[in-house]
């Protein structure tokens, strides 16, 4: 696996952040709009528990690169 195409997922059970390193800019958004969830100096630097549902899907919209997405654990997909 190429360390610099990693995909990770991160959950606070209720939404899921996916996360893509290759995509990521460093724009910082996710960390100035959510330092309670977005700690890059931290591992996890991940952590969606510390935040509601709504805050973190508001966040990871304003993400530039399309680094961030998310999903909602309680829709299926088609």
């Amino acid at each position: 696996m190429n360390s610099n195409d990693l995909t990770k997922e991160y959950t606070n059970g209720e939404v899921t952040i996916v996360w893509k390193n290759a995509l990521c800019t460093h724009s910082a958004n996710c960390v100035k709009n959510n330092p309670d969830v977005f700690k890059p100096k931290e591992k996890p630097w991940i952590t969606p528990e510390n935040s509601t549902t709504d805050k973190i899907i508001e966040t990871v919209k304003k993400c530039p690169s399309g680094a961030l997405t998310y999903y909602l654990n309680n829709e299926t997909t088609a």
